[in-house]
């Protein structure tokens, strides 16, 4: 992975304000707009199909397609839940940790996941010490679901690149893999990506992802961290 420009000061992480005023929208705002688009498409589909009498094939079609788009407001709502919960999250107790760490932890016991996917993953720790304070099941859940949301984003037989490291007062992770053909855009793995992503915000991460053709790039700026000149 190329070597990674730190962020200026107008770059730090984005809170709601800001987030709002640069007209990018949060991960919640995203899956709001998304809900909308079946909900309206259900609601249409209903009108036309009461607005005179229709063939029962016509019947039998409609319920088809009512059933996909409520299967599909069933995922976002599944994700909605999941980012309204970690914004509840404020039990779990803060602690110093390393954050290569837990990502070794979480690479390993993925690693099984992984091999049944056909996709190998490879961890490229810095020669920094990377220390941050933050409840630990909190950052394992956020590491781990991210990793596992890549791994079901990549192509088979590719490989799935992890790689941290830091700049003064900035750590990154960066995490690079080969997609697949393109998915919907709220697909179920592309969900778990979008819920990551509203976590490590909430941490107060600046989140990028990049795609230039089949080639995908997440960095996780992390301003703030502890950035240590020995390995761990």
């Amino acid at each position: 992975m190329s070597a990674m420009k730190a962020p200026s000061e107008t770059d730090s992480p984005l809170n709601a304000a800001s987030l709002a005023r640069a007209g990018h929208r949060s991960p919640l705002q995203q899956l709001l707009h998304a809900f909308n688009q079946p909900l309206t498409g259900l609601q249409c589909s209903i009108d036309v199909a009461l607005a005179c009498p229709r063939p029962v094939e016509y019947h039998v079609q409609w319920l088809r397609e009512g059933l996909q788009l409520t299967e599909r407001m069933r995922a976002l709502v599944g994700a909605i839940r999941e980012v309204a919960d970690i914004e509840d999250e404020t039990n779990d107790e803060p602690e110093t940790i390393e954050l290569k760490a837990i990502l070794r932890e979480m690479v390993d016991d993925l690693r099984r996941v992984a091999e049944a996917r056909g996709v190998a993953v490879t961890l490229k720790d810095s020669a920094v010490s990377l220390l941050v304070k933050v409840g630990r099941r909190r950052l394992s859940t956020l590491v781990f679901r991210l990793v596992e949301a890549v791994l079901n984003l990549a192509e088979q037989g590719t490989t799935l690149q992890i790689e941290t490291g830091g700049v003064t007062d900035h750590a990154w992770v960066g995490i690079r893999w080969i997609g697949g053909p393109r998915s919907a855009e709220f697909s179920r793995p592309e969900l778990g990506l979008l819920v990551g992503q509203a976590g490590w915000e909430r941490l107060g991460a600046k989140w990028e992802r990049e795609r230039t053709e089949d080639l995908e790039t997440v960095t996780l700026w992390l301003p703030g961290i502890s950035v240590g000149g020995e390995n761990s």
